[in-house]
């Protein structure tokens, strides 16, 4: 049987699918077209149900729960992982509102998050998460065009690199959400067809947390799969990546997981006024 899967090119889902995509492990009969496009691309595919399998953001996820069911494994959830607020210049936060905020994506955990933050922040424009420190850099560098200055909500591997360029941390938003409410961030899950076969959403389960072991097994060395895809090349970048993105949650959610999960749907939910099933969400 052959499933289309879409991922992002980043370090922590590359390195998590690396052995089932490319044949590394048994993959029990199945086979993948693989789709790699950046997040907020696969959030819109998810939503017009163009993939079998899909990594998306846990912001996404209310508005395809007609259609896909979460899986257990080679998600992206932890402390310490949440997406980070940047600016050029040092402001406070009564000033944020008055500011233009670029996010990765509307249905994205990053839009939810700075939404729960800053809930009258509403001055937003919506792009490709690897745009948003170039975007935030070309605004003022003083506060004496407070409404011109440029924030950004980085994600990935800009977390580690945003320092570098000259942009300066304003809040941590995934700490803000850990001390609202004691659990750790959901950034983004694999979701499967409910059309699929039940034996096969399972397996396919299966497979992707043996692709990470396999992953793991295989020692320090990134993979060529992981070094090729990934947009920021530096390999000490690409292990920060991984280290921090992946890691037990990925292997399997488990309960921990899923009631992160739910609270987080129940605040997305309260946000933006989405109903959520929460007895059909999981596997």
């Amino acid at each position: 049987m052959k499933l289309t899967i879409g991922f992002s090119p980043c370090p922590n889902d590359t390195f998590i699918f690396d052995a089932l995509i490319n044949n590394k492990i048994d993959t029990q009969g199945l086979s993948f077209d693989l789709v790699m496009k950046d997040v907020q691309t696969l959030n819109e595919m998810a939503l017009a149900d163009k993939l079998d399998i899909v990594k998306i953001s846990y912001g996404n996820l209310p508005l395809v729960l007609d259609k896909y069911v979460l899986l257990n494994s080679g998600g992206a959830l932890g402390k310490g992982v949440g997406p980070l607020l940047v600016s050029r210049v040092d402001l406070p936060d009564v000033a944020i509102n008055q500011c233009l905020v670029a996010i990765p994506g509307k249905h994205t955990t990053a839009n939810v998050l700075f939404s729960l933050a800053y809930p009258e922040a509403v001055n937003k424009v919506f792009l490709k998460y690897n745009e948003i420190e170039d975007f935030t850099l070309s605004g003022p560098d003083s506060l004496e065009q407070i409404q011109a200055v440029r924030l950004g909500v980085i994600i990935h591997e800009n977390r580690f690199t945003y320092q570098d360029k000259g942009l300066l941390k304003l809040k941590d938003l995934g700490s803000f959400w850990e001390t609202e409410t004691g659990y750790p961030v959901p950034l983004g899950g694999i979701v499967a067809r409910r059309s699929i076969p039940a034996s096969i959403k399972i397996e396919v389960d299966q497979l992707i947390r043996e692709s990470l072991e396999y992953a793991y097994a295989s020692g320090e060395e990134l993979s060529d799969f992981v070094k090729e895809n990934a947009i920021e090349m530096d390999t000490r970048v690409m292990q920060q990546h991984i280290d921090l993105y992946v890691n037990n949650f990925s292997l399997d959610l488990g309960s921990d997981g899923k009631e992160a999960v739910k609270k987080f749907m129940q605040v997305h939910s309260s946000i933006n006024k989405i109903p959520v099933d929460f007895e059909n969400i999981f596997l």
